[in-house]
């Protein structure tokens, strides 16, 4: 199986649609480049599959809610499945990444596999990211490079060495976390669940005014716990938030929709008018948006 097209297709609530791998083999591998233009990062989205990162050269930002890693070559970051997350290159880095379900390893619900080891961690409170440094941990990132060369080379036989190999990291993770995973106890991660919610309602809500008010109603919070909650988890107020992903979809936009005017853009991602768009555009991209259009088409 050749590496997938690293390109994220999200819907209005950031949650990726592609699918990784296939029915019969659940799992993918990406490899990407990426520098520090805004149009490089990777934004926030989630999806159900747990994801495992290695750096391959350079150095990226990876953050989740509450954390964020500095991540260098030979680093390695496993990201449990419905988790946000985001990635930017610092200023310059190469990653590779396997995205898999957990099924892969578990097999039927009712395995052994399943109630034994990967039910308990997948619904760990504590397990939303697990970092291992290059320095730290070269069993997981060995394990990490033999599955992810064999499914990139299309080795023979590929299929058995991914699902080996990443069986061997999700128990090392298992005995990571096995002392965190009293369930029965453990309340969810109020965080993370409103994160997920106040992300959806701006997907869903960018090209029409938005608040800090409007967020916390919509959550069910006080506007002062919104910009607590908002801050400690993507590290930026609601608002600035807002302003930068209308700015990204403008981007976007600009380059899916060639005959669209400058101005139809702006309107279409919140903004008041065209000038404040350019501004604020320049402001993310160095550009006007005529001129990143002219030069990205």
């Amino acid at each position: 199986m050749a590496l997938q097209e690293c390109g994220l297709n999200l819907n209005n609530v950031s949650k990726e649609l592609q699918p990784h791998g296939s029915l019969a083999f659940p799992c993918a591998g990406y490899a990407s480049h990426h520098t520090d233009r805004p149009e490089d990062s990777i934004p926030w989205h989630w999806h159900q599959e747990i994801e495992m990162i290695y750096i391959e050269s350079g150095q990226l930002e990876v953050k989740i809610p509450s954390q964020s890693f500095l991540m260098k070559t030979g680093d390695c970051l496993v990201i449990n499945g419905n988790i946000v997350h985001f990635a930017a290159a610092a200023p310059e880095g190469t990653l590779h990444s396997l995205v898999f379900d957990p099924a892969l390893i578990a097999g039927k619900d009712d395995s052994v596999f399943a109630k034994k080891y990967m039910s308990p961690l997948l619904s760990c409170p504590a397990f939303s990211g697990f970092y291992i440094s290059a320095e730290a941990d070269t069993d997981m990132a060995l394990r990490f490079n033999r599955a992810f060369e064999a499914l990139a080379n299309d080795h023979y036989g590929y299929e058995f060495t991914v699902r080996e190999n990443l069986s061997r990291i999700c128990l090392s993770l298992y005995q990571a976390f096995e002392p965190q995973m009293d369930i029965q106890k453990a309340a969810p991660n109020q965080d993370n669940l409103r994160i997920g919610k106040i992300l959806t309602y701006i997907h869903q809500n960018f090209a029409a005014p938005i608040s800090v008010s409007d967020i916390a109603r919509e959550v069910g919070i006080s506007e002062r716990e919104c910009l607590r909650c908002f801050q400690k988890t993507i590290q930026l107020s609601p608002i600035q938030y807002v302003l930068k992903y209308r700015v990204m979809r403008g981007a976007e936009l600009l380059l899916t929709n060639p005959a669209a005017s400058i101005s139809e853009i702006g309107t279409l991602c919140g903004f008041d008018s065209q000038s404040h768009f350019a501004k604020m555009f320049k402001r993310f991209y160095n550009c006007t948006p005529r001129e990143y259009r002219n030069q990205n088409l």
